[in-house]
């Protein structure tokens, strides 16, 4: 009867345990110690952990894909967008930063232009920054052939600023340095490619 109830004990123990381990892991505080929330990105384009269609790759058009928000935390005042692959063999390749993005904005449609500021309707104001061979806008996944199945990761921060002060063509690096104390909550999609 001892080893049924301490059986019991121990499975509730390891219950919570994982349920403690859970939360922690999905509320981790910011640099500031204030926790940051995460809220939901998703596209049209692809599933997440899916393999990303040709169309937004460079064996296609190489157009950007469209990225669609909900859920985000209260205050947030502008986004910031990155797409990062951590497979690169020189080491995380950027392929795509967009920052001022206004706090109204809740979707990215497809094939947006790639020039410095956009300043057409609600992301009037909004800037790209530079790809890691310092281009302006989003260029694709570009694995190296044979080099086996990249993860792009497209992220998104909504920020308590409505700018990070930057001028356009910012780097991945100037931009990740701006946004550090700023972060309300984060949303992540994943795609992969190989060629």
């Amino acid at each position: 009867m001892d080893t049924i109830i301490n059986s019991k004990i121990s499975y509730v123990k390891l219950a919570l345990t994982s349920i403690l381990l859970t939360a922690t892991i999905q509320s981790q505080p910011d640099k500031k110690g204030v926790l940051s929330m995460s809220f939901t990105l998703t596209s049209s384009a692809f599933l997440h952990e899916e393999r990303i269609p040709s169309q937004y790759t460079c064996e296609g058009e190489d157009i950007s894909p469209s990225l669609e928000w909900s859920d985000v935390p209260e205050g947030t005042k502008s986004f910031t967008l990155s797409c990062l692959d951590p497979d690169a063999p020189p080491g995380t390749w950027v392929h795509w930063v967009l920052y001022d993005l206004p706090a109204g904005a809740s979707s990215l449609d497809e094939n947006l232009s790639k020039s410095e500021k956009l300043e057409n309707g609600a992301f009037q104001g909004a800037c790209w920054g530079v790809d890691s061979f310092s281009r302006v806008g989003y260029y694709g996944p570009c694995p190296p052939p044979g080099h086996g199945n990249h993860r792009y990761y497209f992220r998104l921060y909504a920020l308590d600023t409505e700018s990070l002060s930057l001028p356009p063509s910012a780097t991945w690096f100037q931009v990740d340095k701006a946004l550090a104390d700023h972060v309300l909550g984060t949303a992540e999609y994943m795609g992969t490619y190989s060629r």
